[in-house]
């Protein structure tokens, strides 16, 4: 799901500032920025935000300002004097009269020696860092739970809309058979009453027995039932569920489809058309569930 959260500290000369963001996506993808000073941290704030997060797209911003001590800048000397031996040297070979100042040779590249912070130091600032970056998360976390609250009551409200087509389309199916086979000893006598025939009991028993037989979906809606269940007990769970919810909603449709092209009726079609865009509605949403 989206969220955005962000946290601040300042402490034992370090201003830090983390910002994490996520965008939907079916699977883990995080991406970190945290300069080259900070670079080795980055599997161990990965380690941090797969605790907290299973799937999604993910940017961590990591800005540290560390104090500034007198001691961290140091004159790189032999620089210095490489430099200023080379541009004296061209200075006579090409006759200028400026002078070689100070100031324009410590603007130069590798002049000035900053501190870099080693493994032991980036190893002491780690706990700080750590707790700053979960602060975060645990923004981002309150605003993704108010996201999740919204997507999962309109879930239920499109699984309630789903139970209540299959409930119509059980009320429906039996009247299926009855109706194929008014309709069929209509047609017969009809048909039979034209070359003063009489229609065999048996034989039309065996033919809405063999329909009733390719036409029965009462396996298909218990089955749907029960994912049904199953689709409201992933929604309950306090881990995440977005896997599970995505194998429900594959098995629904499954068998969505086996009823539509069993059922052989128009009324029970339509029903089958309203709990297909239903699950297509949820297809869409469960994309962004954890």
């Amino acid at each position: 799901m989206t969220g955005y959260g962000e946290a601040h500290r300042q402490e034992a000369g370090l201003a830090i500032a983390v910002e994490v963001r996520t965008i939907n996506s079916r699977f883990f993808k995080l991406s970190v920025r945290a300069g080259e000073t900070y670079a080795a941290l980055e599997p161990d704030i990965e380690a941090l935000v797969r605790q907290h997060v299973k799937r999604g797209t993910i940017q961590v911003n990591l800005r540290i300002d560390r104090g500034q001590r007198a001691e961290d800048y140091q004159l790189n000397t032999v620089a210095l004097a490489a430099y200023r031996e080379q541009l004296e040297r061209l200075h006579a070979e090409w006759h200028i009269n400026e002078a070689v100042t100070l100031e324009r040779l410590l603007v130069l590249p590798g002049v000035v020696d900053e501190h870099v912070p080693d493994e032991r130091e980036l190893a002491d600032e780690w706990p700080l860092i750590a707790r700053t970056v979960e602060d975060a998360i645990g923004r981002l976390a309150e605003m993704r739970r108010t996201e999740g609250a919204a997507m999962a009551a309109d879930l239920r409200a499109n699984s309630r809309q789903i139970a209540l087509s299959l409930e119509a389309i059980a009320g429906r199916a039996p009247l299926v058979v009855e109706g194929y086979r008014n309709r069929l000893e209509e047609r017969l006598r009809k048909l039979l009453a034209d070359y003063s025939l009489t229609l065999d009991a048996t034989d039309l028993l065996r033919e809405v027995s063999l329909f009733a037989e390719r036409s029965d979906i009462s396996e298909e809606i218990v089955r749907l039932r029960s994912h049904l269940e199953q689709f409201e007990a992933a929604l309950d769970l306090s881990e995440s569920s977005g896997r599970k919810l995505e194998f429900v909603i594959q098995e629904m449709h499954r068998e969505t489809n086996t009823i539509g092209s069993k059922a052989n009726d128009v009324e029970i079609a339509r029903h089958v058309i309203e709990i297909k865009t239903a699950i297509e509605r949820i297809r869409e949403m469960i994309q962004n569930v954890e």
